[in-house]
């Protein structure tokens, strides 16, 4: 019989973010989105700005992360993100203006422009924007 939940931990570069029993978790990897449930096979794989969609006690909650790694084992999921934000603390006038600086860099480059740095803040930037989006559904 498969076990009903999964030990998952957030963690960013400042602090840990979550910690607990889930049934359910999604995440942003690098290939795209990935449903993980109990059971779940191992895996290791880089992690893309977007989401971690957890379903505890049967109620969902949101962690926008940026960067590093997700790490599947039978028991544990863990998520070494270099940026995570509880969706609640996102601010949309802060990621508003992070994409339109990025698509400013992009549309008018300079002298020093970095064309790779600007790709993720606009990408960070479109995350952040689209989970303040799916949280007012």
């Amino acid at each position: 019989m498969a076990e009903a939940t999964v030990h998952l931990d957030v963690v960013s570069a400042e602090e840990a973010i979550f910690s607990g029993a889930v049934e359910a978790i999604q995440v942003t990897g690098s290939e795209g989105e990935l449903g993980i449930h109990p059971g779940h096979a191992p895996l290791i794989t880089n992690i893309r700005p977007g989401m971690v969609r957890l379903v505890q006690n049967g109620k969902e909650d949101f962690i926008y992360i940026a960067g590093g790694t997700l790490e599947i084992q039978p028991h544990t999921v863990t998520v070494l993100a270099d940026t995570a934000i509880r969706a609640d603390d996102l601010d949309e006038s802060t990621a508003e203006e992070a994409k339109r600086q990025a698509e400013e860099s992009i549309a008018n480059p300079g002298a020093d422009f970095d064309h790779n740095a600007a790709s993720i803040q606009l990408e960070e930037a479109l995350a952040q924007l689209r989970l303040i989006q799916q949280l007012r559904k």
